[in-house]
């Protein structure tokens, strides 16, 4: 994929409010912990998290992706009238219809024209909006388009620390704790075709995209409903951490093989890398693997944990506002989703 007139002018987020610390959830599993010797500090130790966000418990979803939109409009200046797609990306949802991008777009006052739909990816949830978009602006049938998500981690961590109490057993833990990782933020990233005059300087060339599949392996990553009584579902999650990092790195090898490929570069061309931010073990064994220097990375798991869809964009947003990615540089975006897909983006900072 390739694209020659498509710009992300805005990444804007709201992280959510209430800070939980790695110690925090271990407190609540102390009885776990001493019935398996598991020394308090296991999580941070495992996966570099000490702490995550979470919303509130009466938040709406949509309300966080509102937010981060309408700062997007604000410090870029866009109209509502120029806003041709509206694209919501979560895992997370406010029900399962209608598109909870509608409550999101008739609260920016868009027009009746405007596209209006949500994708579903996993945790390549935006970058498959961003490429959804960058479809449309290239092919000339929009000008700008907002792809927005909102994330939370609360309930799920909720249940499966319950879960975990009731079913005290190692499978349990093993196959609980990276649910334990999750936090809780949103985004908005706001693309056009350059043509529109936006108070702002900031005009990130999209150069490209690559994707691979590895559909095989849907089962090591499972988040969803269960039944547990007649008419009554349960929350669950589970993931086989293990295999999840094997088949992913190895996933992520051939996927950047075949996006450096594409895009006639080597590793020495690729300035800075922005990672889905999952963990520790995880971000040095795919800088590894695809032979990254980890000072071209900026990480923020340790204090924002796994905000699914949010955590990429959000990490950029960062790594720009404080200096990190700098103009001109050659930036790509490396997301994996559990199904397994990996995508990654280049970009003209």
């Amino acid at each position: 994929m390739k694209y020659s007139r498509v710009f992300i002018n805005s990444l804007a987020y709201e992280l959510a409010p209430e800070v939980v610390t790695s110690a925090e959830l271990e407190s609540r599993l102390t009885p776990l912990y001493q019935k398996f010797r598991i020394p308090m500090g296991q999580l941070t130790a495992l996966t570099g998290i000490e702490e995550r966000r979470w919303w509130p418990t009466d938040h709406i979803l949509s309300d966080g992706a509102i937010v981060a939109a309408q700062k997007a409009m604000n410090e870029t200046g866009i109209a509502a009238a120029d806003i041709g797609a509206v694209v919501y990306t979560g895992v997370c949802r406010d029900q399962h219809e209608p598109a909870t991008a509608c409550r999101i777009a008739a609260k920016l006052g868009v027009l009746k024209d405007t596209a209006i739909y949500d994708i579903s990816n996993a945790c390549l949830g935006v970058l498959s909006g961003i490429l959804d978009i960058a479809n449309r602006i290239e092919l000339g049938q929009i000008k700008a388009g907002l792809v927005v998500s909102c994330e939370s981690a609360r309930h799920i961590v909720d249940v499966t620390i319950d879960d975990m109490l009731a079913d005290p057993t190692m499978q349990n833990y093993a196959r609980s704790l990276a649910t334990l990782t999750g936090g809780s933020g949103a985004v908005a990233v706001l693309l056009t075709d350059g043509s529109l005059n936006l108070d702002t300087d900031r005009n990130h060339q999209l150069l490209g995209a690559s994707h691979l599949s590895a559909p095989e392996h849907n089962n090591l990553c499972q988040w969803g409903l269960k039944e547990v009584g007649p008419q009554l579902f349960r929350e669950f999650m589970r993931t086989d951490a293990v295999s999840l990092l094997k088949e992913g790195v190895s996933l992520a090898k051939d996927t950047w093989e075949h996006f450096l490929e594409q895009r006639q570069w080597v590793e020495e061309n690729v300035d800075k890398v922005i990672c889905h931010q999952v963990g520790a073990a995880n971000q040095k064994k795919v800088l590894t693997a695809l032979c990254i220097n980890p000072e071209k990375e900026f990480p923020t798991f340790k204090l924002l944990g796994n905000m699914g869809t949010v955590s990429l964009p959000v990490t950029a947003a960062m790594a720009h506002d404080q200096g990190f990615l700098q103009k001109g540089d050659n930036v790509s975006f490396l997301g994996i989703g559990s199904g397994l897909n990996c995508m990654m983006l280049g970009l003209k900072w």
